[in-house]
């Protein structure tokens, strides 16, 4: 039977499919300042300190961007090879 030839193929590439694990990457939000010069004055140190943790987190989250980038180029290379091998089992 020509379908039972394929089955181990199949089974392959849907455990391989299970290996990717993509991350999520949360872009931080942006830092409130208020409109209101005397709120902002009040509450400087506050927003100092929100604008500190954005350029840490925006930074943080660039290095997620840069690494699931690099992961999805690598899962896309081993998917490429992956389908040539199937096309070599069954043809084009």
């Amino acid at each position: 039977m020509q379908r039972n030839r394929y089955v181990p193929v199949i089974a392959s590439l849907i455990f391989l499919a299970g290996d990717a694990l993509a991350e999520t990457c949360f872009a931080p939000s942006r830092p409130f300042v208020p409109s209101d010069p005397q709120a902002v004055q009040e509450y400087a140190d506050l927003i100092r300190n929100d604008f500190e943790a954005y350029i840490q987190d925006i930074q943080s989250f660039f290095r997620c961007l840069d690494d699931e980038r690099a992961r999805a180029f690598q899962e896309a290379r081993e998917v490429s090879e992956e389908y040539g091998k199937f096309h070599g089992l069954v043809g084009p």
